[in-house]
């Protein structure tokens, strides 16, 4: 608990540094920093549609009409956000951290996996609001759908395909179309980030037994012997 508090911590900062960062590049004001880290915590909270104007007012401690003077509806507001914060600061961040991992040779491909899980839990940790608008809205906002496809997954799949194409040839996977091989992993991956991070973020988690467990079903099945 006392190392998910202190991750907790460490993205508030990051989202300060962060925001900082976008506002000298777009010239925002003072109050418009306070409005965007204000609406980014209680959309994060309660989502957009439960999310009032007036609260994010509240919190960013400005009157409400202020909000609208730079965004003319609630929607704008999350657009403001969500998609410049995604296509100058979390495509870049993800792409640096991506090559980090997969540019570095892996003896295994279990090797691999593991350093990609453990690259995509601290990634996913340090950037919890984001990642819970993101999860919250995509399904409904189509700019935010296309964002994330063009940013992320297209040039992130490329990189994952080299490597999983390499472990094929070596004979450390299965014969196996590709892209099923890819779908399976990453959706193993992301279950276990979504359930760690967002649907039971207070239950008592060995992340390093976890991420192993995690590697044996991926990597050998449930099945049992014969």
């Amino acid at each position: 608990m006392e190392k998910d508090h202190a991750a907790g911590q460490l993205e508030e900062e990051q989202w300060v540094q962060e925001l900082l960062a976008l506002s000298e590049q777009e010239q925002v004001t003072p109050k418009q920093l306070s409005i965007l880290r204000a609406a980014i915590d209680v959309f994060a909270e309660k989502g957009f549609s439960a999310a009032a104007t007036s609260e994010i007012a509240q919190k960013a401690g400005v009157a409400e009409g202020t909000i609208f003077r730079y965004y003319k509806t609630k929607k704008d507001l999350l657009l403001a956000i969500v998609v410049p914060t995604m296509s100058r600061m979390i495509a870049p961040f993800v792409l640096r951290n991506f090559s980090g991992v997969l540019d570095v040779p892996f003896e295994s491909y279990e090797a691999f996996l593991r350093a990609f899980m453990i690259n995509r839990l601290d990634f996913v940790r340090r950037n919890l609001k984001i990642v819970k608008i993101l999860i919250q809205e995509i399904p409904f906002q189509p700019a935010l759908k296309e964002q994330l496809v063009q940013n992320i997954f297209e040039q992130v799949l490329a990189r994952v395909t080299t490597i999983t194409e390499h472990f094929k040839q070596q004979g450390e996977i299965i014969d196996a179309p590709t892209p099923a091989i890819i779908r399976f992993t990453i959706s193993a991956i992301i279950g276990y980030l979504l359930v760690r991070l967002l649907l039971m973020p207070d239950h008592h988690w060995n992340d390093e037994e976890e991420i192993e467990q995690t590697l044996r079903f991926i990597l050998h099945g449930i099945g049992g012997a014969g």
